[in-house]
């Protein structure tokens, strides 16, 4: 049966015909090309790279971004599409989160005119796969503590350092980099084969199989002064890329939740127990489902205000945090009811339930992790920093 999406509160009526026609054709794309193939991926632990071309094609990648290829899409439209893809599988969502918000991003804001022209296009084609690296081993909620190291050598800079849980790594044609330098923090451009730069990729994950993750080496890696980003000066750079991120994420979750809601929905209905009755007639089914779908809907409502006042920029790096924390938590709650009401089949990967969930554990501890968000939100309405 076709996905007919979930809409209890007459969501749709918010959108305009633009708005859903990109929804749509990316739950058709979802319908037709990521869901006969994407528990198969999860149980092989490989992302599904043969879609990459054809999700350029369509205009995922940047598509909230204007020029050099890019959709120009509304971050309305942007998020749709984020809710769809994860509504597939969150690694479909994150290489398109990383692809766009954490490389095309950077590249458009703080590149050179001829980074721009290089890059972009190619990127936004599929033609050239990009990974954002700034978590180190040792450093993930505080990114300022990065040893990573870049030194400036006549017409070269000279990187050491590493860096972990990179997503699209092994994949990536050209890796940003943020490194420390004598003048602050800085962005780089680094091209896969470059002197000194390894790659080398993460196994035996239980979350997020369907999705490449590595870690980045650099050994007196030498790069030309002209793969600086030259207006990326300072942390503060870094972090806005993470925050046009984790925007997607937020809009993510909600296909997730929504997916793990239809299957549990659909399972009680259908299932019977105790004088040939669905489940769905007992009250304590029918209290999760209530749960489940209010904080779905609480949730779009949340990320349609977040995304209305992205686009008349108004949004606040806080404002995505909410979105953020919110969503993942609420979506990550659905998933372990549906799996409650599915019973033994809710482990089994028959069902979508038990793969969004573990992928959702993930999605919780990245970009930020739930208690780093709140400590955002926190320091947003006292004014008191209590993470410094």
């Amino acid at each position: 049966m076709a996905y007919r999406g979930v809409d209890y509160l007459h969501f749709d009526s918010l959108l305009s015909a633009e708005e859903r026609l990109v929804r749509q054709t990316a739950r058709q794309f979802v319908e037709e090309r990521v869901a006969p193939i994407i528990r198969d991926c999860y149980r092989q632990g490989r992302f599904p790279s043969e879609l990459i071309p054809e999700m350029g094609e369509l205009g995922f990648f940047g598509a909230n971004l204007e020029g050099y290829g890019c959709a120009g899409m509304s971050n309305i439209e942007y998020g749709l599409l984020m809710e769809e893809l994860e509504r597939g599988d969150s690694g479909l969502r994150s290489f398109a989160s990383v692809q766009g918000a954490l490389v095309m991003y950077p590249i458009l804001t703080y590149g050179s005119q001829e980074q721009k022209q290089c890059w972009l296009p190619r990127l936004a084609s599929g033609a050239a796969v990009g990974c954002f690296g700034l978590t180190e081993p040792g450093f993930g909620s505080n990114p300022g503590g990065m040893l990573t190291s870049a030194r400036r050598d006549g017409q070269e800079w000279v990187l050491n350092g590493e860096k972990t849980w990179i997503t699209n790594g092994s994949l990536a044609d050209v890796a940003v980099v943020w490194a420390r330098t004598e003048e602050g923090f800085g962005g780089f451009l680094v091209e896969r084969g470059a002197p000194g730069y390894t790659v080398a990729d993460i196994h035996g994950k239980l979350s997020m199989r369907a999705s490449v993750t590595s870690s980045l080496a650099f050994a007196d890696c030498r790069i030309p002064e002209a793969n600086r980003l030259p207006e990326a000066r300072g942390l503060k750079a870094a972090l806005s890329c993470l925050t046009q991120a984790r925007y997607g994420i937020g809009w993510g979750a909600i296909g997730a939740a929504k997916e793990c809601y239809e299957c549990a929905r659909e399972y009680s209905v259908m299932r019977k127990q105790f004088d040939n009755r669905p489940i769905a007639s007992h009250q304590l089914v029918q209290e999760k489902l209530a749960w489940m779908i209010t904080e779905i809907t609480k949730a779009q409502l949340l990320a349609l205000q977040v995304g209305r006042l992205k686009d008349q920029g108004r949004a606040e790096p806080a404002h995505v945090s909410m979105l953020k924390r919110n969503n993942v938590a609420m979506a990550l709650d659905c998933a372990r009811l549906a799996r409650d009401l599915l019973g033994a089949n809710g482990i089994t990967d028959e069902y979508p339930v038990m793969r969004h969930m573990c992928n959702l554990e993930s999605v919780k501890t990245y970009e930020g992790t739930d208690h780093i968000h709140a400590l955002v939100i926190g320091e947003r309405v006292t004014g008191v920093a209590a993470y410094r």
